[in-house]
């Protein structure tokens, strides 16, 4: 499922001034991180049921202040959906 979701961001900015990355610290991650100009979206996929706590989520949110999170999968967006949606909507 994640390498579908990153598949689908790298397509989907490819010509466009969006910025894929991936963010790790001490142990905490979140999967993709979509960046354009000032903004920035932290993308955290799941392919089983949503756990309570997103260590790395909540740090990243701390650190860089985000204008959105999002979670795929789990009870978050489903992936159908998010795989509808190209990169650039997604900031």
């Amino acid at each position: 499922m994640e390498s579908a979701v990153g598949a689908h961001l790298l397509n989907s900015s490819a010509g466009t001034n969006v910025e894929v990355f991936y963010w790790r610290d001490r142990g905490a991650e979140v999967d993709f991180v979509l960046r354009q100009g000032r903004r920035v979206t932290g993308i955290e996929v799941k392919s089983g049921r949503r756990r309570e706590y997103l260590p790395g989520m909540e740090m990243f949110s701390r650190v860089f202040k985000p204008d959105r999170m999002l979670l795929v999968g789990g009870h978050g967006i489903p992936l159908e959906e998010f795989l509808a949606t190209p990169a650039d909507q997604l900031l």
